[in-house]
């Protein structure tokens, strides 16, 4: 249980200041996906059957698509195009099944 609680605590450590930092930039759909994955990484630690290092790698790609979505907004000078849109979906589907695919 104390493993768990760690894991959890350090899953919040790491995402928290991506999450504070993105949240001015990230709307809508993306913005709703980005947290619901979030919460079922937790919920996984939580429930154990997410390791602390699947959490650790699951964050990281969550990290590397809120960038991405950052950079390509300041490159567009604010809303996304639509092949943009369509790549961060398919990233995040693909984030998405990852999850599912550790947690079972």
């Amino acid at each position: 249980m104390k493993r768990n609680l760690l894991a959890a605590a350090l899953f919040c450590a790491m995402t928290v200041p991506a999450m504070v930092a993105q949240d001015a930039v990230v709307e809508g759909k993306v913005k709703n996906r980005k947290e619901r994955r979030q919460a079922r990484i937790a919920q996984g630690v939580k429930s154990g059957s997410l390791t602390p290092g699947q959490a650790e790698g699951l964050a990281h790609k969550e990290a590397k698509i809120n960038r991405e979505v950052a950079r390509d907004r300041a490159v567009n000078g604010g809303p996304l195009t639509a092949r943009q849109k369509a790549k961060i979906n398919r990233q995040q589907n693909k984030v998405s099944e990852q999850i599912y695919d550790k947690k079972h």
